[in-house]
């Protein structure tokens, strides 16, 4: 794309600028503006792009406002969009039969072309005072006559009392920010349900008129992933018996983020120590502006504890429609996320639910008045079998009713009124969405990333169930991070063989005060460290030694043992579904988890079946014994493993 320097700036020749018609090989299309604001935004303008595919007759563009704080990450986006991109001074200098946007956010009525306005997330709930500064809105980027300052697009104010929430119009359906000088900014103001328009009808009627109910895109693409949930659950890591857990946290002080009530660190504390590992699986969704108002950097640091011991945190960009579709639960706030979540049937758990920022009337607030709330000071796992054990997929019908009034009819609708309002006939093929697809583990922002090692120390607790005549052993595992978790919520039963708690353990006088060890108590206790852990110190607490990937397996257990010589086992995790133990007199022994009955591969982590290794020779029992297979159960799954055993060399 030709770009040509103008006042500082790098204006485009092609496929727009004066002389655009003598370069350009398809001179005659329409243009489509899409109006960026921030990274949040913009995911809901990727939502409706596709309904343009496949039409020569449409020439897309992109703009950014410039009038967010939150413009971190917005030129990266951009670019993988692959579409031209004006500055926002040539934008609005640039006819264009079609501006879409998703916020009301900078100098809207400058756009030289018919307007349509989505929403960014679930319709229309939160209150956003507006400042006594002479200017239209605090969310416009318009030049204040005192200070000539952008003024920012986020709504959000400092002074903060609960009533100043509740005199605060609401934003997207109040005159603040829908006119200008009287008149509508927008052509067409789209919304997903009549309950917003008979809101909008009460606080703007002006805006009313130009309102047009066309569903809502993002709902209708996690509705068609729901059949999908399986897959995106293998795709996760999500093994059979474990639950997935998402944390999620719209921006703001009162968010559940938010240090306003503080409750993230307890939180963040209670899923990483009560949890067990290995039958929960937790996520994190964060909204964007987190990410991109603290730095990724800075939020991956206040999480970096967690994600040692198991968080998986989703990039801005990332499936988080996906995990959404594959949850168990949701511990959330009062952000879209968490409504959506509810929306498709998901228990919810609400962690922070600022009342008075909201619309009384919004959906949104509806979620408050009926959704569970965190007691963040009590032990979360009870808290987490409560909201599974009374949760009914129904107990949330009328939110999924207000999140849209033509569910799965979005495209077209969507696609008629843009085509509607550029003046042109539809494309004959039926518009559609394009279908959310398995999370991937790869090299892009928006791919999750594959599941981490547990860099946490993890406390194991072990038992030898009642062995049947003919039938394999069975052992029952439960793994902790850092140890805590087992204190609180002691192991399943001790078998009338309890295995015995190995000597090599350390005591708990050499060990860091927080960390619970075996005791008499847990009889069937042991220490596994994985050998990368950041804090080398806890090392040191390690009965067994873990590692994963290592191109040579077998020497790394020989140097480990070495290296780490009060360690009783080393054990390397040399493929998803097989682990190669060293023992303490040198033999390898490799322990290769079967199919499921499904013939898909089994999910849990292979460093699960080191530790029932351990606790059976610790116990002292052959371990020529498994020749024959060792079941190894965790979370109530059985999982049936294949054991062959090398001479030492």
């Amino acid at each position: 794309m030709g770009e040509v320097v103008t006042g500082g700036q790098r204006w485009l020749r092609v496929p727009v600028g004066p002389e655009a018609s003598q370069w350009s090989t398809r001179a005659g299309t329409a243009r489509v503006l899409f109006v960026v604001h921030n990274v949040t935004s913009a995911t809901r303008l990727l939502d409706v792009l596709p309904l343009f595919d496949a039409d020569p007759r449409v020439q897309c563009l992109a703009t950014c406002t410039g009038s967010s704080p939150y413009l971190h990450g917005v030129p990266e986006l951009l670019a993988d969009a692959g579409l031209p991109v004006l500055p926002w001074e040539q934008a609005v200098e640039t006819p264009v039969d079609l501006a879409v946007s998703a916020s009301y956010g900078g100098e809207l009525h400058l756009i030289r072309g018919k307007l349509a306005v989505l929403s960014h997330g679930i319709g229309y709930n939160k209150r956003l005072p507006t400042p006594d500064t002479g200017h239209r809105t605090p969310d416009t980027g318009h030049r204040t006559p005192d200070t000539g300052h952008r003024t920012p697009d986020t709504g959000r104010w400092e002074p903060g009392s609960e009533r100043d929430a509740e005199r605060a119009p609401v934003f997207g359906l109040s005159p603040e920010w829908l006119l200008r000088d009287g008149v509508p900014i927008a052509t067409t103001t789209v919304l997903s349900h009549p309950e917003q328009l008979t809101r909008l009808r009460h606080a703007c009627p002006p805006a009313a008129r130009t309102a047009v109910l066309a569903g809502d895109p993002c709902f209708d693409r996690l509705l068609a992933a729901l059949p999908h949930r399986d897959s995106f659950r293998r795709a996760l890591g999500v093994s059979a018996g474990q639950r997935l857990v998402v944390v999620n946290s719209t921006w703001g002080p009162r968010s559940l983020f938010g240090d306003a009530d503080d409750v993230l660190p307890r939180l963040l504390e209670s899923i990483t120590r009560e949890l067990p590992v290995d039958a929960y699986r937790r996520c994190a969704v964060l909204h964007p502006n987190i990410w991109h108002g603290h730095g990724p950097g800075q939020v991956r640091a206040w999480l970096r504890r967690a994600e040692q011991a198991g968080l998986t945190v989703v990039p801005p960009l990332g499936p988080w429609r996906q995990v959404l579709a594959a949850a168990d639960a949701v511990i959330g706030d009062h952000g879209s996320v968490t409504y959506y979540a509810a929306a498709i049937g998901t228990p919810v758990l609400l962690g922070a639910f600022p009342e008075a920022d909201l619309d009384p009337a919004s959906p949104v607030a509806e979620l408050g008045r009926t959704a569970p709330r965190l007691r963040p000071y009590e032990p979360l796992l009870p808290q987490l079998d409560e909201l599974l054990a009374r949760h009914h997929p129904d107990r949330h019908a009328q939110l999924t009713a207000l999140a849209s009034s033509s569910p799965g009819s979005s495209a077209a609708l969507l696609r008629r009124t843009f085509y509607g309002l550029m003046g042109l006939a539809e494309p004959s093929a039926p518009a559609y969405l394009p279908r959310l697809l398995d999370p991937t583990y790869g090299d892009l922002p928006s791919d999750i990333p594959p599941a981490s090692p547990l860099l946490a120390p993890l406390q194991v607790l072990t038992h030898l169930r009642d062995h049947r005549p003919a039938a394999p052993p069975e052992i029952a595992v439960t793994r902790h991070a850092d140890g805590l978790g087992a204190a609180a919520h002691p192991a399943p039963a001790p078998s009338p063989e309890p295995i015995a708690s190995p000597a090599a353990t350390p005591t708990t006088s050499q060990a860091p005060a927080h960390t619970a060890l075996p005791t008499a108590s847990h009889p069937g206790a042991h220490t596994a460290v994985h050998e990368d852990i950041p804090d080398v110190t806890r090392l040191a607490l390690a009965d067994l030694v873990l590692h994963d990937s290592r191109p040579e397996p077998a020497a790394w257990t020989r140097e480990a043992m070495r290296r780490h010589r009060h360690c009783a086992m080393a054990a390397c995790v040399t493929a998803p579904d097989t682990c190669l133990v060293r023992l303490p007199d040198g033999r390898l022994v490799t322990l290769t988890a079967a199919p499921g009955p499904d013939d898909h591969r089994d999910l849990c982590d292979p460093a699960v079946y080191a530790s029932a290794l351990y606790a059976w020779y610790e116990r002292g029992k052959p371990v020529e014994e498994l020749l024959d297979g060792l079941v190894v159960v965790t979370a109530g799954t059985s999982h049936h493993l294949q054991v062959s055993i090398t001479p030492p060399r």
